[in-house]
């Protein structure tokens, strides 16, 4: 394997991927809602992202974690500690009442990833409640988190931008759910196993629509904000419709999570291009 394609292969095995797009919905978040810099809190959660989805990723048993053989598995292994060592530094310019609403969060990360009570699956096996549960910690991460990182009081439109968060995440994780349908166990009942994929793929649709429809609902939405979602929806459609079954190795491993990054790339744009 040629290095170009190894170092691809880490960045999205990393989890760096990922974070970079939770990076990118907290800085949309900070541009739509006008919130002043919290530096640290964004670095906070980009390297806590990679140490924790990593953590998810390749075995929530410590001692598996802990004592990986495979050297390349040692090697994301040591970078996921580097990073949560950089998070931790971070996290120490971090507010009380942002640490408590991070525990939250982080209660509702270990319900999704280990089982909350001996002899009881963890709540990522529960099918619908899996994406509910996901979906609302992008969410509280990338909306109210900041929120209350900087202070600022929880209005109207930060509660639609929650919502609208919510629902994206929902949308995203719809590939993924059709990609893993050979591989998961028919008891999970997820969405594409009690709908099918055509009717998941609907699903898909009409919540991208409401997504957007959503935006109307705002008191305050920029020029900006309003086409920027327009190009969301657009994205959003064309992954749905491209989504298969059998799709291509990196189609949701990189392409759909990139969304939320060419999201804050066209915002970036619109905002250049209207001051």
């Amino acid at each position: 394997m040629k290095w170009p394609v190894r170092i691809f292969e880490f960045y999205l095995d990393a989890s760096i991927h990922v974070a970079l797009a939770v990076f990118s919905l907290l800085h949309i978040t900070a541009y739509f809602i006008k919130l002043p810099e919290f530096d640290h809190l964004s670095y906070f959660i980009f390297f806590s992202t990679i140490s924790t989805y990593n953590f998810i990723k390749y075995g929530v048993e410590a001692e598996k974690y802990l004592l990986m053989t495979n050297s390349y598995h040692r090697g994301i292994q040591l970078f996921s500690f580097a990073a949560l060592a950089i998070a931790l530094y971070h996290g120490y310019f971090l507010s009380l009442e942002t640490w408590i609403a991070t525990g939250l969060l982080m209660i509702l990360t270990g319900g999704y990833a280990m089982p909350v009570f001996p002899n009881f699956r963890e709540l990522r096996s529960l099918g619908l409640l899996k994406i509910t549960l996901v979906s609302l910690i992008w969410a509280g991460t990338t909306v109210v988190l900041p929120v209350i990182s900087v202070s600022a009081r929880l209005t109207w439109d930060i509660g639609i931008e929650a919502l609208q968060r919510f629902i994206l995440v929902i949308v995203l994780l719809i590939p993924f759910e059709i990609r893993d349908l050979k591989l998961d166990h028919a008891g999970l009942r997820t969405l594409p196993q009690r709908f099918g994929i055509i009717t998941t793929i609907n699903i898909g649709y009409i919540a991208s629509l409401l997504f957007f429809g959503l935006t109307y609902l705002k008191r305050d939405a920029s020029i900006v904000e309003i086409l920027s979602k327009v190009l969301l929806l657009l994205l959003l459609l064309i992954v749905l419709y491209y989504t298969k079954r059998e799709g291509t190795k990196y189609f949701a491993s990189f392409w759909v999570e990139a969304v939320p990054i060419f999201w804050w790339f066209g915002v970036c744009i619109l905002d250049w291009f209207y001051t």
